[in-house]
């Protein structure tokens, strides 16, 4: 079954396991009804006995799904949300803005300097860097991050126990040594596949509020990732570079159609003022059940004319999801917040 396919079902909400049974395709409905009923005949029971062992197997290991406390609620924005993510690491990881470094595999020696320079400054200013373990621009922006003492997420197309290059052997135990985190739609022991790492891409955007393309070739994959991002309401970034130079033409092709250009890590925050400004100043929520010491209201405070994603509301206030989408629900009934591409945004007190 198709991730939108999955995703229509789960949002039916059918009784369990009648209701599930019923809308399953045949062959699917037909080997649930067996391990259901003969779990010890079905062809499903020794992955799924395989399945929980490897989460038992270790406390860094989880399986995340919509309603779990660390489920990123930005994924629940875009059109294809993964139905589960499998998690190796830690948890925290997640907790902090997020934004994808991604480029080209190939990049010149100014491209691996651009990604390291620019994932080392997100982790000094307390953002995680969010990229897919690949060698070249992915792989630089992420060990740069781990060196400065900051966090990052890794996106796997395979299983999160799967590592992927083999060449980034160190660097995936680095990840998992260092409070990162590794994340995959699929189940461990899953090997690499092509047709994975285009869907993976759309993880690596979803769980973060923009994506920067440091290098990249007029045909390369993270033209993808910087398309899903616009798909997703993400804010893209590139970096300029020569005209002369194969790695710099789908750079110099995202700004000409748009993405912003970024010559130093200000222009990406500047774009994201509002995640900026808690990240350098960072205090302790106030009281989300009492207005602020100025009288406004304590969810209110922390939005601007810069979409705020749910999720980062929620870290941000110390508010439950449903908590904090009501008093959503009732800013906009008010007329002093709305909802906009990318999040929430604070009205003008006399709109």
């Amino acid at each position: 079954m198709g991730t939108a396919r999955l995703a229509e079902m789960v949002a039916a909400a059918p009784d369990w396991p009648e209701g599930w049974l019923a809308r399953l395709p045949r062959q699917a409905s037909l080997a649930l009804r067996l391990w259901l009923d003969h779990p010890g005949r079905s062809p499903l029971a020794p992955k799924v006995e395989a399945d929980l062992a490897w989460l038992d197997a270790a406390p860094e290991r989880e399986l995340l799904h919509p309603g779990h406390p660390a489920w990123p609620t930005l994924l629940e924005q875009i059109g294809d949300p993964p139905p589960v993510l499998w998690a190796l690491g830690d948890l925290a990881a997640l907790q902090p803005p997020k934004l994808a470094i991604v480029g080209s595999r190939r990049p010149t020696r100014e491209g691996l300097t651009n990604a390291a320079a620019f994932g080392r400054e997100l982790a000094s200013r307390d953002w995680c860097v969010v990229s897919g373990l690949a060698l070249g621009v992915d792989g630089a922006a992420q060990q740069a991050a781990l060196e400065a003492g900051g966090r990052s997420v890794a996106v796997l197309g395979c299983g999160a126990d799967v590592i992927y290059p083999p060449r980034h052997a160190r660097l995936y135990h680095q990840l998992l040594e260092q409070g990162g985190l590794i994340l995959s739609e699929h189940p461990p022991g899953t090997p690499a596949r092509a047709g994975f790492f285009p869907r993976r891409n759309r993880i690596v955007t979803g769980i973060s509020l923009g994506v920067l393309v440091v290098e990249a070739a007029e045909k390369s994959g993270s033209l993808v990732s910087a398309r899903l991002a616009i798909e997703q309401n993400r804010e893209v970034f590139a970096l300029p570079g020569s005209i002369h130079n194969p790695q710099a033409r789908g750079c110099l092709k995202l700004i000409r159609e748009g993405a912003v250009l970024v010559r130093h890590t200000d222009d990406m925050l500047e774009e994201l003022t509002h995640w900026a400004a808690s990240c350098h100043s960072p205090r302790k929520p106030p009281d989300a059940g009492t207005p602020d010491a100025s009288g406004g209201d304590p969810l209110l405070r922390w939005l601007s004319d810069a979409p705020s994603p749910l999720d980062a509301l929620v870290n941000l206030t110390g508010l439950a999801v449903p908590d904090c989408q009501r008093r959503l629900l009732e800013l906009e009934l008010e007329g002093r917040a709305a909802q906009a591409p990318g999040g929430w945004v604070r009205l003008p007190e006399n709109a």
